[in-house]
């Protein structure tokens, strides 16, 4: 009998700055809270601005603070006005980039094939992806959540090996949770997180499944993190405001 092998999967608190933080500000607050995150058990991860990127990575250097891209296009280089290419990012040193959050989808109208063309990109380069998904209220109370969430996924991982699949890390994020002080209750979070893995399992296997780490976002805060990082199918925590101050240590460490 084949016994299964259960993977221990390392948790990732990860912050996510959107349009916040000067390149002195960036410096500023990583050299705060460092010290406070030396002992976090957990992965620590920020994506910060394009413009903070160099100086987060100064400010972080020598400490367990990793450094991320909010944002990046899928081209190599060429005329694309005010976009950053993955090419200038790898060469700052940061290793990790974002892609398929809501408001890049929204706001910005990224579509899912860009999603997909976004992740494709990034594998090709090495970089390490943070792939996000999530839907509006209109749809939750539609009772249409699972299937907006496996169409966003299966079209993000389209031509993607198993190898590479397993890599990448998976962001839940309700968008009517995020910044409305609202947040998916425990057993919500950990129903889509647990689809999700499921689903995975459904595109490839059930190791890539086990090895894939998925997180949740929307108002995540030092009080309800540990609730939520305790569940079986999430691995950690994508933040957003909560990540700009220095109580995001209890966060990391929950």
């Amino acid at each position: 009998m084949k016994l299964k092998v259960i993977i221990m999967r390392k948790r990732l608190a990860a912050g996510n700055w959107k349009m916040n933080m000067t390149p002195s500000q960036a410096k500023s607050f990583i050299s705060e809270i460092k010290p406070l995150l030396a002992d976090a058990d957990s992965e620590v991860l920020f994506f910060v601005p394009a413009i903070d990127i160099q100086a987060a990575l100064a400010a972080a250097e020598g400490s367990n603070i990793q450094i991320g891209a909010e944002n990046f296009f899928y081209e190599d280089k060429g005329a694309y006005t005010g976009e950053i290419s993955l090419d200038m990012i790898r060469d700052t040193g940061a290793e990790y980039v974002l892609m398929g959050h809501s408001e890049r989808r929204t706001i910005f109208g990224e579509s899912d094939e860009w999603i997909n063309k976004k992740l494709l990109k990034a594998i090709e380069y090495g970089m390490k992806p943070m792939v996000c998904c999530g839907e509006s209220l209109e749809i939750r109370e539609a009772g249409n959540t699972l299937g907006w969430i496996e169409a966003q996924i299966r079209s993000a991982f389209t031509g993607v090996s198993a190898a590479d699949a397993a890599n990448v890390v998976i962001a839940y994020e309700p968008i009517w949770a995020i910044g409305t002080g609202k947040v998916a209750t425990t057993d919500q979070a950990q129903e889509v997180c647990g689809m999700i893995r499921k689903l995975i399992a459904d595109i490839y296997d059930a190791d890539t499944a086990e090895k894939i780490r998925i997180l949740y976002g929307g108002s995540v805060s030092p009080e309800n993190a540990a609730e939520l990082f305790a569940q079986p199918d999430i691995d950690g925590g994508l933040v957003g405001g909560a990540s700009l101050k220095t109580s995001f240590e209890k966060i990391a460490k929950a």
